[in-house]
């Protein structure tokens, strides 16, 4: 019985690693590339920082976005960010992948930042969630990446499991949880697939789980409900009520599957009925309203209402008291239009216990929850998910080519190869029938294997 679910198991191993193989390795790959994307992105704006005098004054939020609006006429502002740090440039968003950057205490446009650098990882984070399809097809590019971060997630449980020694020697653990010199072909392949699958296989299942709950409704929801609480109503595309409990968006990361930066509901106000310039009255009261609501803010982040929401419409900060990437330290505020009154106050405390385990997906998916050791730990597992892309796709290769030949190997597998697996026999995280030859490395050496 146990070998029958050996067996089972291993066939929908290799099945769904074939099937999505390609797709893995796609996001894989585009993971590591994102791996620092916010610190490389912060360094290429370095020079964007300026040296206030000691009595200098931040502007106030509509003369910051008035003089934005001026400056890029083209383009409405959809967002107000400002630091705490007086030295920080204040960053108006003024759509997708585009940010006006000014001096705070002064207003001078400073620049729209490193646009090949932003314009790269806009690029790599396309491929990442979408495969870079074009709009019209980017629904069916979002649900082929999702079912295959999906996929993946069935290999790297299934892999656990195929990878357990059927004996546990000293020894037989060695071989296949550190890498072996020496060996070439076949060999090198499961050896490398064993010890990376191994060592990668916790941050792997971090990664990936959280693509699967950024990617669709019914995981999201299963948080809640695993907690006996009920799931928020459906809004938007997969994950979007969750994400406005749990602040801004980003899946991605790091590994497979997976959304970057992007402002939700974020548009500018509506124009006056003559056309021209937006008018960004009575956000300064709503800005002071907001500092009073959360003094000792890091971050300040004012997202403008949608044109066709109307001039009454509520207008909502997200407020962060710590670095990025840390839930625990954010908070969703929404106020009136018209009397800057609290219309809902949500730091992380007040939720229920759903909605702050859903607020972590995003963050540990891309490894950032952890910080830069958390997102260096991603990235190197998305690393090791492409090299076992890889050595999975050239094991299955050869058992293609023995299964299409098999007197070509037949008088091996009975022969000094066979006997010398009989004498170490180990497991493989790829396939049970062939331990003999992953067990031997001089015989699979000498034969070419």
């Amino acid at each position: 019985m146990n070998q029958r679910i050996r067996k089972v198991i291993f066939w929908l191993h290799l099945a769904a690693g074939l099937v999505a193989g390609s797709v893995i390795l796609v996001m894989s790959v585009t993971g590591v590339l994102l791996m620092y994307e916010r610190q490389i992105t912060e360094w290429a704006d370095r020079g964007y920082r300026s040296d206030p005098a000691p009595d200098s004054a931040r502007l106030s939020a509509e003369a910051l976005l008035a003089r934005a609006a001026a400056a890029a006429p083209d383009a409405a502002p959809a967002s107000l960010t400002v630091q705490s740090d007086p030295a920080a440039p204040a960053a108006v968003s003024l759509g997708r992948g585009r940010s006006l950057y000014l001096d705070p205490s002064t207003g001078r446009v400073l620049g729209e930042g490193a646009p090949r650098v932003r314009a790269f990882f806009r690029a790599v984070t396309d491929w990442h969630r979408w495969l870079a399809a074009p709009d019209e097809k980017r629904d069916l590019g979002r649900a082929v990446t999702g079912a295959c971060n999906l996929a993946f997630l069935v290999l790297v449980l299934s892999g656990l499991y195929l990878w357990l020694p059927r004996i546990w020697t000293r020894r037989q653990v060695r071989n296949v949880a550190w890498f072996r010199r020496g060996l070439s072909g076949k060999a090198r392949d499961f050896n490398w697939h064993n010890v990376l699958g191994l060592w990668a296989w916790l941050p792997l299942v971090v990664v990936v789980a959280s693509g699967v709950v950024i990617s669709y409704h019914w995981a999201g929801d299963l948080i809640f409900r695993l907690v006996g609480e009920e799931p928020p109503a459906e809004n938007g595309p997969p994950g979007a009520a969750a994400a406005g409990a749990g602040g801004e968006r980003r899946q991605g990361a790091a590994g497979p599957g997976g959304e970057r930066r992007r402002e939700r509901g974020a548009g500018a106000l509506a124009a006056p009925a003559g056309g021209g310039a937006p008018s960004f009255e009575g956000l300064d009261e709503l800005w002071a309203a907001a500092e009073r609501q959360a003094p000792g803010w890091r971050t300040l982040t004012l997202r403008l209402p949608r044109p066709d929401a109307g001039s009454e419409a509520p207008v909502a900060f997200t407020i962060l008291h710590g670095p990025r990437g840390r839930p625990d330290l954010r908070a969703q505020l929404t106020l009136d239009r018209r009397s800057a009154a609290v219309v809902s106050w949500e730091p992380y405390a007040s939720q229920g216990l759903g909605r702050r385990l859903r607020s972590w997906p995003r963050w540990l998916h891309t490894g950032e929850a952890g910080g830069i050791a958390g997102q260096t730990i991603a990235g190197l597992a998305s690393a090791a998910a492409a090299v076992l892309c890889w050595t999975g796709w050239a094991l299955a290769w050869r058992r293609f080519r023995r299964w299409r030949r098999p007197e070509a190997t037949g008088g091996l597998r009975d022969g000094r190869v066979a006997s010398a697996a009989a004498a170490a026999p180990r497991k493989s995280i790829v396939s049970s029938d062939d331990e003999e030859e992953a067990s031997a490395p001089a015989a699979a050496r000498s034969t070419g294997a």
